[in-house]
């Protein structure tokens, strides 16, 4: 238990070490960015007291490490400002686009692990068939192409040729009135952002369960359960699968930085109010409060997925408390 109680400690104290480097780093950079973010907001008729005074509103009149100061405690406050853009909090643009960035990214990273686990635990266990097959090419295929290839020609064929569904936009315009309708109307325009990312997404989780089964099912425990005539489905599902889900939970929590980032790419081809269009429209506009304020939300995602996912395994996995106390 003490050897545990100091893990987690460690854990912590280096989680937080980690975000003073990162926020350190963020404010590093945009400030090295070409440009002068005021230029983006004043008119250019302003005098050059109006721009002093923009600028000591802002903070940025300040030193370096007062600029610094102002930006840790906005950031671990969430108090991230002004946009520079929008003249608006950059909390009120951030909470307006968050629904919309988790919907989309929730529904996707659900969607893809649990087909993907589908798939690759079929194609474990039916080695040699047609389903092995269709994963191996389908994971392969979906590495092949980038993803703004997939979702324009879906976007050319599906929205534009054949009108299924919106070309652009998270609601139509104007939005219609009435709750099923306008939620019935959102998720339209959501079912072709999800079914992008789930196509392309699917055969990574496939390919990786498959291997993971492959090896699994060649492991002394599964021939011994052969042995003893328990029937396939239990010897699949509650020996070979309950033993390979700890590093897919690991994984699935792992995954969730990398599809928030994502979204950028998905958000601005299909003209998405989310997150990810938000942070590519503030760093091409010098909008330094609110792409400071993505990159920190993005990065504390980061830090809490790895200590989930720390402990998840341990909870799932009873071994590795067991190993952990034994080295202690």
């Amino acid at each position: 238990m003490a050897f545990m109680k100091n893990y987690w400690i460690r854990r912590i104290l280096s989680a937080f070490l980690v975000l003073l480097i990162i926020l350190i780093l963020n404010f590093v950079l945009f400030r090295m960015m070409p440009g002068d973010p005021v230029s983006s907001i004043i008119d250019p008729k302003f005098s050059p007291e109006a721009k002093a005074q923009l600028r000591k509103v802002y903070g940025l009149d300040l030193p370096l490490s007062g600029q610094f100061l102002v930006y840790a405690r906005q950031m671990l406050t969430f108090n991230f400002g002004i946009s520079f853009l929008t003249q608006r909090p950059v909390w009120e643009e951030l909470s307006s686009r968050i629904p919309n960035t988790v919907v989309l990214l929730g529904s996707v990273l659900v969607l893809s692990s649990v087909i993907g686990t589908w798939l690759g635990i079929k194609a474990a266990v039916r080695r040699g068939t047609w389903v092995e097959r269709f994963v191996l090419w389908g994971g392969a295929v979906s590495f092949s192409f980038p993803s703004f290839f997939v979702q324009l020609i879906l976007l050319f064929f599906l929205a534009y040729l054949f009108p299924l569904f919106p070309l652009r936009g998270t609601v139509s315009i104007p939005p219609p009135s009435g709750g099923a309708t306008a939620l019935a109307d959102y998720l339209w325009h959501m079912c072709l952002p999800v079914f992008s990312l789930v196509l392309l997404g699917f055969g990574g989780w496939a390919l990786y369960v498959r291997n993971l089964m492959v090896k699994e099912m060649g492991e002394d425990h599964i021939l011994l359960a052969r042995a003893k005539g328990l029937p396939d489905r239990k010897i699949i599902w509650k020996h070979g699968f309950r033993t390979i889900l700890p590093p897919i939970i690991t994984i699935f929590l792992l995954a969730l930085p990398g599809i928030v980032s994502g979204a950028v790419i998905t958000e601005t081809v299909f003209s998405l109010h989310g997150v990810g269009r938000f942070l590519l429209e503030s760093v091409t506009g010098h909008d330094y409060p609110a792409a400071s304020a993505a990159f920190f939300l993005l990065a504390l995602l980061t830090i809490l997925s790895n200590l989930l996912a720390d402990l998840a395994y341990g909870l799932v996995d009873p071994r590795v408390r067991f190993e952990k106390r034994g080295r202690g």
